[in-house]
């Protein structure tokens, strides 16, 4: 039977892991009911340092089918349990932040209550004892367990997820045009996107355009305008520089954000090569300054030049704007501190599966749709000014201005709210979850004045062998588990590539 709708051309502008992710999640999703074309040109370069990832995209390769052992194999992939974050709260100490949860909840209050009880009782055990996660982290171990216990992402080769992605998007069908955009062409009567106008003359019709040009943002912003929110006052970093560095030991199952007098640096370690950046604000160090400090303080032979980024941080006002969406960089940009780059990137992807018009485009969906991602956009944001507001750093002109900036209201209601009661309260799907809050405020020095009075009601007895019980099990599960690099090596090990 023949479907009444023909099939929508849907033209994605840009390749990248953007680009790439998209490709791949559509042509696999919707098949032959779409027609699925990539515009993209070889010497246009991408940023491709997105390299350390949160849990979701697990999710992701799952929904897309990929094998996780293959994509791992051939993205240089190790195992990431967490972020440890040195000199942030002051210079010289350092917390983690783990993806697993901590200690057992209530169903009246989180753990967080129990264990602050047990600290007025005399127990000194630190909270990071009662993370698998943390502690696996810390002793270079991992598993997949088989109840699944262990909560992680990956360190990767985002270059390489990319041409990885693009194979499997082709496979499904995607095709794929070289090609320079030259112009975008507007239909003269509705002011949708027309078509692609390309360098050589080729012009590339489409009915729903996804916008994956980077920065630059040639379809959401170079041609409908729909304008750019600035965040930079309550996040001033403003450049970065990245550069790639040979292994000078097996990679550790985590990354390291370590803070500056002026911002702080990335150490993200892959199977046989490193990814470092240093991320600052250019009103307290220079180019000149941060790349001098960036190159000092590596661990390993650099692979690559040092390559300079600046941004904006900040959103477009519009990521779904007549019959274009914007994904990734082209939609806004956070910096990487909770290495958020690639799950905004997804959470889009998937949205716009969910929302894929049958006909014309329902303003309905893009009203929703644009009103989920700035939610999501916000919610992160929000999450790193956290690192950058409750601090004593006092030390430098940068760490003085974070300390004294107004922050949003959101966010005050979090810290206040947790300083108070120790109580963490998430919304509309949050991405962080309360295990993720409650570790950066104690890391970065917020010590709650109460909790839950639900905790005083165990005996002095049962809370110790509560507390003991949990630690045991954490230590008895991380004990059994193998080293981290030793289980890379026999899972996903990959050869190393000329260069890498």
């Amino acid at each position: 039977m023949t479907s009444p709708h023909p099939r929508k051309r849907i033209v994605i502008a840009g390749g990248g892991t953007a680009g790439w992710m998209a490709a791949a999640a559509i042509a696999r999703t919707m098949g032959d009911s779409v027609e699925l074309t990539l515009v993209e040109s070889d010497v246009i370069g991408t940023v491709g340092v997105g390299e350390s990832t949160i849990p979701p995209l697990v999710n992701f390769n799952r929904i897309v089918g990929i094998p996780e052992n293959e994509f791992m194999r051939e993205t240089q992939a190790t195992f990431k349990l967490g972020i440890e974050f040195a000199n942030w709260r002051v210079d010289g100490e350092k917390y983690f932040h783990s993806f697993g949860t901590t200690g057992r909840d209530h169903w009246t209050a989180g753990f967080q209550h129990f264990w602050m009880e047990g600290r007025e009782r005399g127990h000194t055990e630190s909270y990071d004892d009662y993370c698998l996660e943390l502690q696996a982290a810390y002793r270079n171990k991992f598993a997949h367990l088989p109840d699944g216990r262990v909560n992680y992402a990956f360190q990767l080769d985002a270059t390489r997820y990319a041409a990885f992605l693009r194979r499997l998007a082709e496979q499904d069908g995607c095709v794929r045009i070289e090609g320079k955009i030259d112009e975008v062409q507007l239909d003269d009567a509705s002011g949708d996107i027309a078509a692609l106008l390309l360098d050589d003359g080729r012009r590339i019709e489409g009915d729903l355009f996804l916008d994956c040009t980077g920065f630059r943002a040639l379809l959401i912003e170079g041609a409908l305008h729909v304008g750019y929110d600035d965040w930079r006052h309550y996040l001033p970093c403003d450049a970065a520089i990245a550069v790639q560095t040979r292994s000078a030991r097996p990679p550790i199952p985590y990354t390291r954000a370590i803070a500056h007098d002026a911002g702080w640096q990335w150490r993200i370690p892959l199977q046989h090569r490193g990814g470092n950046g240093i991320v600052y604000c250019s009103r307290y160090l220079s180019h000149d300054e941060a790349q001098h400090r960036l190159m000092s303080t590596l661990e390993g032979e650099p692979l690559t030049e040092p390559r300079a980024i600046p941004f904006v941080t900040g959103a477009r006002r519009k990521q779904w704007h007549r019959n274009c969406v914007a994904i990734g960089l082209s939609g806004g940009f956070l910096e990487p501190l909770e290495s958020t780059s690639i799950h905004l990137i997804q959470r889009a992807i998937l949205r716009i599966l969910r929302m894929m018009p049958a006909g014309r485009v329902s303003e309905r969906d893009v009203a929703e749709f644009n009103d989920q991602q700035l939610t999501d956009m916000i919610q992160v944001r929000d999450f790193l000014i956290l690192h950058y507001k409750a601090t004593d750093r006092r030390d430098s002109p940068f760490w003085r201005q974070c300390a004294a900036m107004d922050v949003p209201e959101t966010l005050q209601q979090k810290i206040e709210l947790f300083r108070e009661t120790g109580r963490v309260f998430r919304k509309n799907e949050e991405l962080f979850q309360e295990n993720s809050w409650v570790q950066v405020m104690l890391g970065q020095g917020i010590m709650p004045e109460a909790h839950h009075p639900i905790a005083r009601k165990m005996p002095d007895d049962e809370l110790a062998a509560f507390l003991r019980g949990l630690r045991e099990n954490v230590t008895k599960t991380v004990d059994a588990m193998p080293d981290h690099h030793a289980y890379v090596a026999q899972y996903c090990g990959a050869k190393e590539a000329e260069g890498a």
